[in-house]
């Protein structure tokens, strides 16, 4: 019996369907039906409500009341030695972050003057290089040039003699 390839598919996912819905759900049964067996014979006794006389929970409140008013936005508003002060300390903060800001800024002028530096002596090294390198390229062209002009001229010398020969009898090889 040859079954077609979708058929098979099918089948596979409505297993697949089938086992994750069970994964799923089946923990859920497992319980319910334990906690319902359970339930069912007579022979447990019904638990009777507890009576207890435990006082009420604290309140935060009640345990701190300063705790509920957390904004400090008020403080020391009143007093005019304490405001002085606050604001000196935000003046010296200021001034401090301002004197951090402009070290770092300097650092890194430093550093990126020493990289540029670094950068300008690596580029001027690859110049002379390549310099050298072209240097050494048109002398190899020109040696080039001239050796073939000196063949070019030993070909005609060679012709010549060549010539000289077969007109007083050499057959060559």
């Amino acid at each position: 019996m040859s079954r077609r390839p979708g058929t098979c598919l099918r089948c596979c996912l409505v297993v697949f369907a089938v086992v994750s819905a069970f994964c799923v759900s089946g923990p859920a049964l497992y319980w319910k039906f334990n906690k319902g067996f359970r339930r069912l014979p007579a022979t447990s006794p019904s638990c009777t409500p507890c009576i207890c006389d435990c006082p009420p929970p604290l309140s935060l409140f009640a345990i701190a009341p300063g705790l509920l008013n957390l904004s400090v936005t008020g403080c020391g508003r009143d007093d005019p030695d304490m405001k002085e002060e606050v604001e000196k300390q935000f003046v010296d903060l200021l001034t401090e972050e301002m004197k951090l800001q402009e070290t770092v800024g300097q650092e890194r002028t430093y550093h990126m003057n020493i990289t540029f530096g670094e950068a300008r002596r690596v580029a001027s090294q690859y110049q002379r290089e390549a310099e050298k390198c072209n240097v050494a390229t048109e002398t190899c062209e020109q040696a080039r040039e001239r050796a073939e002009a000196l063949m070019i001229k030993e070909r005609k010398v060679t012709s010549s003699w060549e010539r000289r020969a077969r007109q007083l009898g050499w057959d060559g090889e």
